[in-house]
This record gives C-alpha cells, sequence and structure tokens, in this order.
C-alpha cells in the first residue's frame, strides 16, 4: 500500500518549487474540515477543489471551476492527494515542474458531511455543506462511469438547489469573483496587484549609531524618487506622488532598457559635483533651468519587484534584489547604492570626513512598510532639515534682494517661529528667491505665536508656499535654530508636511537598561527586545488609558515567542522598573496585583520578557464592581474570515435590540472582542450571569453557528461566544497590546464602520500600527466613556433572570 501522499512527493522537486513538502498526512487539534479551491493557471487554467480528510486533502480538478447553477454538472478529475499545509499555498510554480504556473487561493472555509464521510467517499457520492469566503450551500461530488485520461477517475461537482442557487445566465462566481481571497490578487499577479501609488518608507532622526545588524548608506543629498514600471511604462514620481517622468527623460530611459515587469523602485535623484559628491544645490539649478538630463538617479529599494510584492521581505534580500537586475544596467545616470564600508561606532565619523551630509542606517531583516519608523535612522554631519518661509528682511549695505529669511515649522496644524537664516546665499541665489517671494507677499504673519516688536520690526510677510532647507548648529531652547546657512529650495515637498525633526536618542526605551536588546522576540518578523520597548514606548499615548487604575496580568516570553510563556497576574519576587505594586487587600491570600500607569513601567514590563498586556474589567478603587464586560468571539481556526464577520454583525444586533453600545477590535489572535461599557452598579457574578445570557440567547437562536459551551471540540463549525472572561480575578488582553504570535500582531480598537472592510484579526501588527494610528481622522472609540446600565428589561429579552442576591 502506498505511503499517504507518496504520488504527491514523487512529482515535485522541492528544490525547486516553493510547494510544501509536507510528506505525511497532517495532524491538527479538532477542528471542522477545511475545503480549498485554488485557482491554477497551469498549461490549462482550471480549478483545484480540495477536500480535507483524513489528515490530507483530497483533490479534483475543475475545468470550468465551481458553478452555483444546479443545471451545471462540473467535470471534477480526481487527482492526487495534497498535504493540508498546501491550502494556504499561493505562487509561481516554475516552468519545467508537474503544473508550472501562477496559482492563488481563490477560497476557503469548511466543509460538512452530510453523512460518514469515508463511506460516501467510497461510494463515490459525496454531498455536502460549504461555508466559505465565496462558495456556499449544499453540494454534491459524483463519481461517474466516464473514462478520462490514464487512470484519473472522472466525478461531476454539482451545487443542490438551495437558497444560494443562481443561474449561470445570471451569475457566473468565477468571472464575477476572479480574485484571491488571501490577498485580493488576479490570477498572475502574485498576492498583491501593484498599486498606483507608493507611500516611500522614511527615517528617523538619531543621535548615534545602534548596536546590532545596522546596513548603512550615504544620505543622498537630492530629491527622493519612486519608479514606477508597469507594462514596460516607466513613470517617475516624487514622494508626493508628482509625475516628473518628463522632467527626467534621460532616467526613465535607462529604467527601460532593464525590461522589467511590474516594479516600484526607491531611491534619489542627486548632482554630483567636480570631487564625485552629492550637490543639492546642483539638483535645485538641474532643475530650475531645465538641464535636468545629466542628474543620476542612485537606487536603494525595490518594495515591488517582477511583479512581486517585495515589502515584506528582508531589507537585505529586497536590496540583494535589485542589485541583481542592476547587473545589466549600462547607463551611467543609473546606479546602485552601495553600503557604507566602516564600522558602525565610527561611520558617522567617516562621512563627514568624506564631506557628506550623513548617513541612513536601515534595520537588518526589516520590512518595508512605508512609514516613518526607527527601522530607518539617519544620522547628520550636521543638523539640517526643511523649513517653511514666512517673510523676509530688508537687506543691509550693499547686499541686494533681502537680508535673511524668517523660518517656521507646522505644530498642530499651525505655523511657529523657528528662527531666522541670513547665510548660505550668492548674488544669484538672492535675487532668484527675491524674485519669488515677491508675488507672494501678505500684510499679516502668517504665524501662530506672534513676534515681538523689535522681531517684527521691517519684515516682509510672505504667503507660507516656499520651503528651504537649511542646516544650523542646534536648536535654542525657545525652539530657535542657531548658525543657520541656507542650502537650497525644496519643490518636492508641500510646506504643510514640514515639522520639527525630533531626534530619537538610541536609549530611546525611557531610562531603563534594556539588557539583550538584540535578542529576537519574533522570528518571522526579526523583531529585537529594543525594538518592542521602543514600540510600546511609541504607542503608549494609546495604550496607556486603557491600562491606567487597572490590575494588569503579564503575559512573558523571556526567550522570545518560540520559548516557553509564563502569564503572571501578581507581582510575586519579579522586579519590574516602575510597576506599581497595588494594596494588598485587593487580592487577599495572593502576592500583590500590579498596574502600568506609565512609560517607565511599560519599558519596563519589556525589559522583563513581557509580551502581553492583559486588564481586569474593573477599575482599581471600586474593584468589586465592574465597569465592561467583554464577549470574546473566538471561532474554530477552519472557519472563513466572512464567518467571523456575519458573527460579529448578529451579536452586535442582539446589542443593539438590548439598547447596549458595544466597541470592537481585534484580538490579534483568532478572533473579534466585543466591549460593552458598565455603569459600576452590578457585581462580578450579575455582570458575568449577563455576558453568560447573551452567548446562550445566540447559541439557542443560530446552533449551526455559535456555541456557549469552552473546548475545541465544542466549537468545531462554529464560533465560541466566550463569556468566561468577565470574572473576578479574569483578564482580557489590553487595546493596543502586542500578541505573543508569529508576526507580532496587535490587538486594536476599530470603529464599526469599519467591521466590513476588515480583512484579519491580525490586519495590525508592530510593522503596520504607527500607520494606522497617523491616518486616523476619528477616535475608533468615540463615545466609550458613557457607561450603561442592565436592566430588567434586558434580562427579560433574554429570556434569563439574573442570579440571586
Amino acid at each position: 500500500m502506498a505511503k499517504p501522499l507518496s504520488e504527491y512527493q514523487r512529482k515535485r522537486d522541492f528544490a525547486v518549487t516553493s510547494e510544501p513538502s509536507s510528506s505525511s498526512p497532517g495532524r491538527r487539534a479538532p477542528s471542522a474540515l477545511a475545503f480549498v479551491v485554488q485557482k491554477h493557471a497551469a498549461r490549462n487554467l482550471h480549478y483545484d477543489f480540495r477536500l480535507e480528510l483524513d489528515g490530507v486533502l483530497k483533490s479534483w480538478a475543475v475545468p470550468k471551476g465551481p458553478s452555483l447553477d444546479p443545471s451545471q454538472k462540473r467535470l471534477a478529475v480526481h487527482v492526487e492527494d495534497h498535504p493540508l499545509s498546501y491550502a494556504g499555498f499561493e505562487g509561481s510554480i516554475p516552468a519545467g515542474q508537474y503544473g508550472a504556473g501562477d496559482v492563488i487561493v481563490w477560497d476557503r472555509g469548511i466543509w460538512q458531511p452530510h453523512e460518514d464521510p469515508h463511506k460516501a467517499y467510497t461510494a463515490g457520492k459525496l454531498k455536502f455543506t460549504l461555508v466559505g469566503e465565496k462558495l456556499a450551500g449544499d453540494w454534491a461530488l459524483v463519481r461517474t462511469r466516464l473514462k478520462g485520461s490514464g487512470d484519473k477517475e472522472q466525478w461531476l461537482l454539482i451545487k443542490e438547489n438551495d437558497q444560494q442557487a443562481r443561474s449561470i445566465s445570471d451569475y457566473d462566481i468565477v468571472q464575477a469573483q476572479p480574485k484571491s481571497v488571501l490577498g485580493g490578487a488576479a490570477l498572475g499577479q502574485a498576492k498583491t496587484a501593484l498599486p498606483d501609488q507608493l507611500t516611500p518608507q522614511l527615517a528617523t532622526l538619531a543621535d548615534r549609531a545602534p548596536a546590532g545588524d545596522w546596513h548603512y548608506e550615504i544620505k543622498f543629498d537630492g530629491y527622493r524618487m519612486l519608479a514606477r514600471v508597469r507594462a514596460g511604462r516607466v513613470h517617475l514620481l516624487t514622494r508626493n506622488g508628482h509625475d516628473w517622468s518628463d522632467r527626467l527623460p534621460r532616467q526613465v530611459k535607462a529604467i527601460e532598457a532593464l525590461k522589467l515587469k511590474d516594479c516600484w523602485l526607491d531611491g534619489e535623484v542627486i548632482s554630483l559635483s567636480h570631487d564625485g559628491l552629492p550637490d543639492f544645490q546642483g539638483v535645485q539649478q538641474a532643475f530650475d533651468s531645465g538641464h535636468s538630463q545629466d542628474l543620476v538617479y542612485y537606487l536603494f529599494d525595490a518594495p515591488f519587484l517582477h511583479g512581486h510584492d517585495q515589502r515584506g521581505t528582508a531589507l537585505q534580500d529586497r536590496r540583494a534584489a535589485l542589485k541583481a537586475v542592476l547587473d545589466g544596467n549600462k547607463s551611467p545616470l543609473l546606479r546602485f547604492s552601495e553600503a557604507f564600508a566602516a564600522d558602525h561606532r565610527d561611520i558617522l565619523q567617516s562621512a563627514c570626513s568624506l564631506g557628506l551630509e550623513g548617513v541612513i542606517g536601515k534595520r537588518a531583516g526589516s520590512p518595508y512598510s512605508g512609514v516613518r519608523s526607527a527601522d530607518w535612522i539617519k544620522l547628520k554631519c550636521r543638523q539640517r532639515q526643511e523649513f517653511v518661509i514666512v517673510g523676509y528682511t530688508p537687506p543691509q549695505g550693499a547686499r541686494g534682494g533681502f537680508g535673511a529669511l524668517l523660518l517656521a515649522v507646522n505644530v498642530d496644524n499651525t505655523l511657529l517661529y523657528a528662527g531666522r537664516v541670513g547665510t548660505g546665499f550668492d548674488q544669484a541665489t538672492l535675487q532668484a528667491l527675491y524674485k519669488k517671494m515677491q508675488p507672494l507677499s501678505r500684510q499679516s504673519s502668517p504665524l501662530a505665536n506672534p513676534l515681538s516688536g523689535s522681531q517684527a520690526r521691517g519684515v516682509r510677510w510672505i504667503r507660507p508656499q516656499l520651503v528651504a532647507e537649511v542646516q544650523f548648529a542646534e536648536w535654542t531652547r525657545e525652539g530657535l535654530v542657531r548658525q543657520a546657512a541656507f542650502v537650497g529650495l525644496r519643490s518636492d515637498k508641500p510646506p504643510e508636511q514640514i515639522v520639527r525633526e525630533q531626534v530619537l536618542p538610541q536609549n530611546r526605551a525611557s531610562k531603563i537598561s534594556i539588557s539583550h536588546p538584540e535578542r529576537i522576540i519574533d522570528p518571522a518578523s526579526g523583531t529585537q527586545k529594543a525594538q518592542l520597548a521602543q514600540f510600546y514606548q511609541s504607542i503608549s499615548n494609546w495604550i496607556l488609558p486603557h491600562l491606567r487604575h487597572r490590575p494588569v496580568a503579564l503575559l512573558r516570553a523571556p526567550e522570545g515567542i518560540e520559548g516557553e510563556q509564563f502569564f503572571q497576574k501578581h507581582s510575586e519576587r519579579l522586579a519590574i522598573p516602575h510597576i506599581t505594586q497595588l494594596d494588598p487587600s485587593l487580592d487577599p491570600g495572593h502576592a500583590r496585583l500590579m498596574e502600568i500607569h506609565t512609560v517607565a513601567a511599560l519599558v519596563g514590563a519589556v525589559q522583563m520578557g513581557t509580551i502581553e498586556l492583559h486588564t481586569w474589567g474593573a477599575t482599581v478603587d471600586k474593584i468589586q464592581t465592574p465597569d465592561l464586560f467583554v464577549l470574546d468571539l473566538d471561532p474554530d481556526p477552519a472557519l472563513p474570515w466572512k464567518s467571523m464577520l456575519e458573527a460579529a454583525q448578529l451579536v452586535l444586533s442582539v446589542l443593539d435590540e438590548l439598547g447596549l453600545a458595544a466597541y470592537i477590535k481585534t484580538s490579534g489572535g483568532k478572533g473579534l472582542h466585543l466591549i460593552v461599557p458598565l455603569a459600576r452598579r452590578d457585581g462580578w457574578e450579575t455582570v458575568k450571569a449577563f455576558a453568560k445570557a447573551i452567548a446562550v440567547f445566540m447559541t439557542q437562536q443560530l446552533p449551526e453557528r455559535f456555541t456557549a459551551t469552552s473546548g475545541p471540540g465544542n466549537r468545531i463549525g462554529k464560533i465560541f461566544i466566550d463569556y468566561l472572561r468577565n470574572g473576578r480575578g479574569a483578564s482580557t488582553v489590553a487595546a493596543y497590546s502586542v500578541r505573543a504570535r508569529p508576526g507580532l500582531p496587535v490587538s486594536v480598537p476599530i470603529g464599526r464602520q469599519e467591521l466590513a472592510s476588515l480583512r484579519s484579526a491580525q490586519q495590525w501588527n508592530v510593522a503596520n500600527l504607527e500607520e494606522r494610528l497617523h491616518g486616523l481622522k476619528a477616535d475608533p472609540w468615540a463615545g466609550y466613556a458613557n457607561r450603561q446600565r442592565i436592566s430588567k428589561k434586558m434580562w427579560q429579552k433574554l429570556g434569563a433572570q439574573p442570579p440571586s442576591p
């Protein structure tokens, strides 16, 4: 008897193909049976229909794909079993390999056999229900007596006539929904289609080179430029999305000559001086004079390359791939930005001795997140940044044009005075800049902080539309630049984006010493212990309001998430820096409970190996009366995400009917948390009983979807409404807490209007949460401070009774 999956193994060379190489049937925790449909552009386009049974995926090739029309009996050719791990496979099978071509996950979910699946499979007549992202309802697979090629059995895939059935003339699902359910891409686009716009990764100003594995490049003194290649056409775009292709025609042709497939490349356009060093004024003069053809385009990253999304790929791998495609470049206008060859302790001194502006450091293993983060840092030989020009003073003596420029930066959507610059101009620059400022004249100051009489005397104000780059010695205590010198105008940065750059000190994680800062906490993302501390500090304004005044429990993983993990509710003998130990009377018979209410305590917890932060449903001042309850929607992992969204909407509808406002957050795990704020009136037993009553009500109304009984065996194909977190001493992961899972996802509050578009319970993580927080226009939990009471009428609607006093 052949070993399981032996035929699958025989047909594939796993040194060449990226398909999973599982050699034995899979075993996993109790769960519903999974199904997957993969769209496969092999020699002929077809759909691979796979059902989990006996630890493998029983597989059929369906040439025309599934149809919702019961009259459409689709041919399904039985092929070899596949490993369970194949259910998540997307990518390209290389030429020369069995099944060569692109594969996407077209649909996935669970299947529920109507009778014993083993007997039905052997008899050749499987009837089942699908619960997928796209396919649903009752189906049948029926073996026929038709002879196919070789010994492959011919089956038919048939949709049963139920509420989900639709006529093919009315709706063809494979045409109407062609994309992957994982990344949303159509076949041939890998996992993500090339976006029309791309936000560049930005660097954070730092005071010195950090320890660890970093790559350093020259800080180019030019204009940031992104190259988009689509269908052979090249467009060069500024960091703000302006198309400058017409201004850089020779550089466009140089990239076209590389004959790249769909790409986004990142780099900087610079002018080289006679000494071969970057010359910012040379760039500005080249664009102003229309002679930008000789500018050099240095490339340093490739977020997308040959149609593949590389943003999640490690920095060094992205750069290696970019360098490989540039090996065939013959244009002197296109170059690769090589890494700086120097020890990190000497890196800045080496750059400054060469007359460079500074260096850019990039953390090895980091992704391309498209935001300003601590993964990219800039070290400058002298402080230098952009300022908005808001006015100028008259010239003195024989000088023409103007005397000095008045500078400002944006703070909270207003302009604040930042000093003046009166050096660094030659006569031509004075006259050209003076000419640019004349049409912008205005009578009043655009500054939010008015200048004193002596400072404002003789100032000519202008509309804040010009941006100057200025180098200077330091910031004064009053927030003004000292010993400033003009470098040039910036036409690639809008005034409203100009803010004071804040230095990221390398001891950023408060004043607490982080032991083993280079320790990898999560191998999947390469996140180090120091980075986790920095992440928590960076989001402290978001997470601390959910931690303050509540007992906190810590999930600690001192050796990283793949090592042993500890759940700690009491302070015991562990000395966590700056953590607050609560009154022992709050939890008699145990060591003291803990509270985190400062940044120092937050970072101190990370120092002691903490990853997750869990809080009680009551505050320390009224520990016996909860001020919220939680409904944790915990799904069978095999269920499709669509089922989770539908379940959340159903529970929210019941809460609406009860008159209770609920607030949603991703769990950072598999499901969602619904948080219901309460007035502090009822005790733990009553609140927990009420949460249980909701769970039981949902289970009674929709037993095929929900269960109120814990344990993996009880939630097969269902969602467990976990109400058990509402007892005294129980806790729930806090809003904005990291989870100890691969990729370090974060539990994130969302608005109810965002629920329908939510893609996963792990949609946000330590790498991309900052982008969401910066983009928020409104508080997703607006109204959360309003407290509600559980009424007698609510109990009645649920058909339940409160516990006896």
